[in-house]
């Protein structure tokens, strides 16, 4: 059972990755966040396998939140999601370690492959 945390201030979105993910027994949503402090505070209560971290959040942005969540939840890997141009988020991804990165534009398509793809890390 893969536990996946959702991180996105827009609930609307939080609600089509659920959706999105419900299709799989395998998938266990076992929190969400709508900033990148509840994101870290979530992370360290939850311990989740897989957080999909949004970049563009209000009070902490999910760049700064993925740096404190692979420092202190190392086992937590981490995937950006984001609508921000890909050559940043890409720059991104790498600046904080994260396990892979995925365009809100390509969800339907690419994020539960990636999924598969981190058990496999």
């Amino acid at each position: 059972m893969l536990r996946i945390l959702i991180v996105d201030d827009h609930e609307l979105l939080r609600k089509n990755i659920r959706r999105l993910l419900s299709t799989r027994l395998d998938f266990l949503i076992c929190g969400e966040a709508e900033d990148g402090i509840q994101a870290v505070d979530k992370a360290k209560t939850l311990r989740p396998d897989v957080i999909l971290m949004d970049v563009s959040m209000p009070r902490m942005d999910g760049v700064q939140a993925a740096r404190i969540v692979r420092r202190e939840v190392p086992e937590s890997k981490v995937v950006i999601v984001s609508q921000n141009d890909r050559a940043i988020v890409a720059r991104q991804t790498n600046e904080v370690r994260a396990a892979a990165f995925v365009a809100k534009s390509d969800l339907a398509e690419q994020l539960i492959p990636t999924l598969d793809g981190l058990t496999d890390i």
